[in-house]
């Protein structure tokens, strides 16, 4: 079977899960969701599998390697996890939607997911922006899915708005890097920049306009500013996945982009360079520092969202790391695997406590220690790893971020990277701490179901074993690059 298969085929779930609620409106929610579920499930199960070669006319334009097979199984798992919290969240979510249906909200995840997934094996340029759109216009529905919400529809406007600037942007720079180059891919791109002879001035500018246009889908700064308001008004379950999934699709595209502008010999790499280092510690700083000062958890989280953007790009500045025998590829890669299970289990937490009535602010978490002593420890393990904890992945991430600063000299990268993080311990902490505040709160219990028990309980698992034993998944990461399917 080839992972092509799997692609097709969760795209397609998608458009037959739509069309059966269309003709069939009385199905039941539940139903939809769980074949949505099983469907992700199975493309995991399989993926291991997909060693067949790829169709022919697939070949110029989709790659398999270590990279790509990594980011296409961190899709999957990030949308099997937000479909499922989009089924605990269903009974809060209805109360937003017009016809209280989801049936979108099962089946878009699963084209986003397919998109993310021919993202990761893109090979050049147009392939990038034909499975970017795809995830983007996806998103655009998904955020302002909950109609009945002036907060879900605000945000909804104004990610359609800055989405379609960044397209924009983003397809202005693909013209002059092809002007400059003569190219389109990613290989052709690398050599070409690598040739004294090509325009060193239009290639730069192209290079630009690109960083630009994939800066807004990561959030990183100055294109971060839609991401508190969208973030907060936008369903909980597709937050998380704009926080993790979206972040993940822009961050392997930059990095496939990123080898081509730095390889050996590229007239552009010192500038591009920099560029990264200066962006990168203007969003963690930007992203750490505002956080300190919100009163929604959605919008600290949100702020969080864009810092950990800042250490990503900083991690894509340092390219090779001897210490840790990872590219600046490898490096962003382990990050995110780190980044999802904290991200999602705090997201898991909001959900739920939306669920039994509370709304997202700090002061709704005070107490939520006497109320369930289970969830409190779930969500503090999030926080405490997002705030990078030792002993937790969190902590890990960072330190590989920073590892790699110091062994470049990026001592002025370095220290904005070490003030964001110290800010991070203080709003982090800050909300622990409402936790565990009990003085004239409300004691009346929250419930938890058992399913959500056992996979907050299996993320939490992933969060420590991570932070004590990375090796295993920095194995993986380390591995040749070669491609693993026959051309």
């Amino acid at each position: 079977m080839s992972v092509f298969t799997i692609e097709a085929g969760l795209a397609l779930l998608g458009l037959v899960l739509l069309l059966v609620e269309a003709f069939k409106p009385d199905i039941s929610r539940r139903t939809l969701g769980l074949t949505a579920i099983a469907g992700t499930a199975s493309a995991l199960v399989l993926l291991p599998f997909c060693g067949a070669p790829l169709p022919s006319f697939m070949q110029p334009w989709h790659q398999l390697d270590t990279l790509a097979l990594f980011y296409k199984g961190f899709a999957i798992v990030i949308t099997l996890l937000v479909l499922w919290l989009t089924l605990e969240c269903a009974p809060y979510l209805t109360r937003f939607t017009v016809d209280g249906k989801l049936a979108e909200m099962f089946s878009l995840p699963l084209i986003v997911c397919s998109g993310m997934m021919w993202m990761a094996s893109a090979r050049d340029l147009v392939t990038v922006f034909v499975a970017l759109e795809l995830v983007t216009v996806s998103f655009y529905v998904l955020v302002a899915f909950a109609r009945k919400s002036a907060f879900s529809l605000e945000a909804g406007v104004k990610y359609l708005i800055l989405g379609a600037l960044s397209t924009g942007i983003l397809v202005y720079g693909i013209a002059w890097i092809y002007g400059a180059t003569g190219t389109m891919s990613f290989e052709g791109i690398g050599k070409a920049l690598a040739n004294p002879a090509t325009s060193k001035a239009t290639a730069l500018f192209g290079a630009a306009l690109i960083l630009c246009g994939l800066g807004f889908k990561v959030a990183a700064a100055p294109f971060h500013m839609w991401v508190p308001d969208v973030y907060q008004g936008a369903p909980t379950p597709v937050t998380a996945f704009l926080s993790v999934g979206s972040k993940a699709a822009g961050f392997v595209v930059l990095t496939r982009a990123l080898e081509a502008f730095l390889a050996t010999g590229s007239i552009i790499s010192t500038e591009v360079q920099a560029f990264l280092l200066v962006i990168g510690s203007l969003t963690v700083l930007l992203g750490s520092l505002p956080a300190m000062f919100q009163t929604s958890v959605k919008r600290l989280l949100a702020y969080s969202s864009i810092s950990h953007a800042g250490y990503l790009l900083l991690a894509l500045a340092c390219r090779e790391t001897a210490r840790f025998e990872l590219s600046s590829g490898g490096i962003v890669a382990f990050y995110l695997a780190t980044y999802l299970p904290m991200t999602v289990l705090g997201f898991l937490g909001l959900g739920l406590m939306r669920a039994n009535g509370l709304g997202e602010d700090i002061k709704d978490f005070t107490g939520l220690a006497k109320r369930n002593p289970t969830l409190a420890l779930f969500m503090t393990i999030s926080f405490a790893s997002l705030a990078g904890l030792p002993l937790t992945a969190g902590f890990i991430g960072k330190l590989f971020v920073f590892l790699g600063l110091a062994d470049h000299g990026y001592w002025g990268a370095l220290s904005c990277a070490v003030i964001a993080a110290a800010a991070g311990f203080y709003y982090y902490f800050k909300t622990i701490l409402a936790m565990y505040t009990t003085e004239g709160v409300e004691t009346t219990a929250l419930t938890l179901s058992t399913a959500s028990k056992a996979v907050a309980g299996v993320l939490v698992l992933i969060i420590l074993i991570l932070g004590v034993y990375p090796k295993p998944l920095q194995k993986v990461l380390t591995s040749s690059p070669a491609v693993v399917s026959a051309k």
